[in-house]
């Protein structure tokens, strides 16, 4: 994998990970959405217009974008497993801005995530 390839690859996987944490900001300020409330046009609007809401589809769109440049350069075999990167970055991230818990277990289970990774980046 060239540099440019594989910053783009992170590119994607970051910024989506940064949308999946923006979503959950979003969600949290809103409340839990019942699969009642998700069709309810007040519910929608309360929750898309939240600006973590706003900004994390906005995240999602541009990650799509950069993942297609990477998929165009790169293997989906090794660029689709690369997305795993994202779980260490919503767990550190989800436990440093949101006050989530991380569990010893939860950690471990992230170091193995990560161990694969590196492993396929190697092949």
């Amino acid at each position: 994998m060239t540099a440019y390839a594989a910053i783009l690859v992170l590119s994607g996987v970051i910024l989506n990970a940064l949308a999946q944490l923006l979503l959950k900001m979003a969600t949290n300020k809103v409340g839990v959405i019942e699969a009642s409330s998700a069709l309810s046009l007040g519910a929608m609007s309360a929750l898309f217009l939240q600006w973590p809401m706003i900004l994390g589809l906005f995240c999602y769109g541009f990650s799509l974008l950069i993942w297609l440049m990477a998929l165009s350069r790169v293997d989906v075999t090794l660029a689709y497993p690369m997305l795993a990167i994202g779980y260490v970055i919503n767990a550190f991230a989800a436990q440093y801005f949101l006050n989530e818990p991380v569990s010893l277990q939860r950690w471990v289970a992230i170091g193995v995530i990560v161990l694969g990774v590196a492993l396929l980046a190697r092949s």
